[in-house]
């Protein structure tokens, strides 16, 4: 019995040492607790697993090949909700940080003045709010700080005049006031990296400092310094409006993700649908050609797991649902967070089952069960226009553009005059806007539309929409107007002619969004700038008129922005080929 002790003793320490090396790295589980705090994404965190003993392969992070610690996190545009985990300070190693242009709300942690070797920091494009951190100033070898367009408040610390290697500077389309330190490196920096926070004084923004500590109303400089001052002040009021947009949004998805956290916060993404589809689940058909039955399609639901997903949005993860015979569509999970927002959705379900439109995505029917909806659209091959104009390597040229711009006012113009009750969109954007395998657009993801209650004045009250379509007086009042769909495709028929996103960097960097920056090159007779070197094809007469048409949609004032009719016949008129089409009569299909 003596002589086996020690053996035991040893299998012991030798399994804490094989269960110690399989174990996850400490940046691999500061990482998961980074993951944990997201409550939505388009699926990028999926193969972000616990079990893995280093993080080095995930999606979006870059180790050192010799240390293996963690040194960039990248991942942008990848649509993730939620705050940013404190524990994001435990990457001691963390030379790069990219969060730029997703939907993070909250303050900034603290804890990132642990990260001392970060070099880069980008987090500009997302709604978080708070002061900014006076631990950055800890971040000695900072080279690149952009916190620009978000909600942020207070002043700016001047702990941050320390980052004395500081190159790049951005804290554009805040709520920042008061004085800008003009000790250390932020003395350096010119009017370009602080516009949009009217709040704020002193040498950088030629605004003098009253004994408040807010801007004077007198002129730092004398006006023979301020030619061409006029322009400034209308970039700056331009760009402010984008700030305003983004601190009003940030108040309507802490009301959302509130209550959609408790249904969402610490589930895997990829869960099987086995639960949702089971458990007396029942099937409704719409339009009676779904040929199948209802145990044939549920039986089909319950073999969907993660590798079937295709992207997330409006509520819900989207799945690609293949049938036996070859037919292909998708499936759209929508979680149920209460009986009010069931019933809800029964009563725009019976309307959308009514609705089939060629330029609108076909909604089949739907699985319903005790946990979630499951909505089976058709299956468009194309994919989304976000991801033919951003993420792919061909290019579209100018007449498929047209086409896709065309086919997107016909949809929508469908459900503003056509459908009965009228229908606000109220979340166009090119991520919504699908493509078949012809590049026709479709209109879709009607999960945030929202039938109008009131006949005579066609207005709703729940705020949805995403940062740099939404129309200033939507995020100021709350009120969906057909008038905030036509600013949000004026927004989109921009994108598609520059080929950028509305919140891209390069208009960032100007302390712009698209729209102000449009009106910029309008006051500089230098419109025509705005198209994508890349497209070919171009037409200079067909992209003046467009662009006149875009003007107008996106007009500050609503009462001046078109109708979404109107906005077709001018394209159909003036834009497009003056020939018959099948686009001009509204009520086809």
């Amino acid at each position: 019995m003596n002589c086996q002790r020690p053996l035991i003793l040893c299998v012991l320490v030798l399994s804490v040492v094989m269960d110690n090396t399989r174990a996850l790295s400490l940046d691999g589980d500061a990482l998961i607790s980074f993951r944990t705090a997201i409550l939505s994404s388009d699926g990028v965190l999926l193969q972000w697993r616990p079990e893995d003993p280093d993080p080095c392969g995930w999606k979006g992070v870059q180790c050192d090949p010799k240390t293996q610690r963690v040194i960039s996190l990248s991942l942008p545009f990848h649509k993730l909700i939620g705050p940013i985990s404190p524990d994001i300070g435990r990457l001691e190693h963390l030379q790069f940080l990219a969060l730029h242009n997703n939907n993070f709300f909250g303050t900034i942690p603290p804890e990132l003045g642990n990260c001392t070797e970060l070099r880069a920091l980008s987090m500009q494009g997302n709604y978080l709010s708070g002061p900014i951190p006076s631990a950055l100033g800890n971040l000695s070898v900072l080279e690149n700080l952009d916190i620009s367009s978000n909600s942020l408040s207070g002043s700016i610390p001047e702990s941050l005049g320390k980052l004395y290697k500081l190159i790049n500077l951005n804290v554009s389309n805040n709520f920042l006031r008061g004085p800008i330190p003009s000790d250390g490196v932020l003395e350096n920096f010119t009017e370009s990296s602080f516009l949009g926070n009217l709040g704020l004084c002193g040498k950088q923004v030629n605004k003098r400092c009253d004994d408040a500590g807010g801007p004077s109303t007198d002129p730092q400089t004398p006006s023979s310094e301020n030619q061409g001052g006029k322009k400034k002040y209308s970039g700056r009021l331009l760009v402010s409006t984008s700030a305003t947009v983004g601190a009003l949004l940030l108040v309507a998805l802490m009301c959302f993700w509130g209550c959609f956290l408790y249904k969402r916060l610490g589930k895997k993404d990829g869960r099987g649908l086995a639960m949702d589809a089971g458990g007396g689940a029942s099937i409704v058909m719409f339009h009676g050609d779904l040929p199948y039955s209802s145990k044939d399609i549920i039986k089909k639901l319950e073999t969907l797991n993660e590798e079937h997903i295709i992207g997330s949005g409006g509520f819900g993860t989207v799945y690609r649902l293949a049938m036996e015979d070859g037919n292909v569509f998708a499936l759209k999970k929508i979680i149920k967070m209460n009986d009010g927002f069931d019933r809800f959705f029964e009563r725009e379900l019976e309307i959308l089952g009514s609705i089939k439109h060629r330029y609108l995505v076909n909604l089949r029917g739907y699985c319903n069960s005790s946990t979630s909806k499951l909505l089976i659209y058709d299956f468009l091959s194309n994919g989304s226009l976000d991801e033919a104009l951003h993420e792919r390597t061909e290019q579209l040229d100018w007449d498929t553009r047209l086409n896709i711009i065309m086919g997107a006012a016909k949809g929508l113009a469908y459900l503003h005059h056509d459908c009965s009750p009228r229908i606000i969109h109220r979340d166009i954007k090119s991520s919504n806007i699908l493509l078949d395998g012809n590049l026709e657009a479709r209109v879709a993801d009607f999960g945030l539309a929202k039938l109008l209650e009131d006949e005579e004045s066609h207005i709703t009250t729940i705020v949805a929409g995403t940062f740099g379509y939404l129309a200033p007086e939507y995020m100021q009042s709350g009120r969906a107007t057909e008038k905030t769909d036509v600013y949000s495709f004026g927004v989109l028929m921009l994108e598609v002619v520059c080929g950028k996103r509305p919140t891209d960097a390069s208009f960032i960097e100007k302390g712009f969004n698209i729209v102000g920056w449009l009106n910029f090159l309008v006051s500089e007779n230098r419109q025509r700038e705005i198209v994508d070197p890349n497209c070919e094809g171009v037409q200079e007469e067909s992209l003046d008129a467009l662009l006149s048409v875009a003007i107008q949609c996106v007009s500050s004032t609503p009462e001046d922005r078109p109708t979404m009719n109107r906005v077709f016949q001018i394209l159909e008129s003036e834009v497009m080929t003056p020939c018959p089409s099948d686009f001009y009569d509204s009520n086809s299909d």
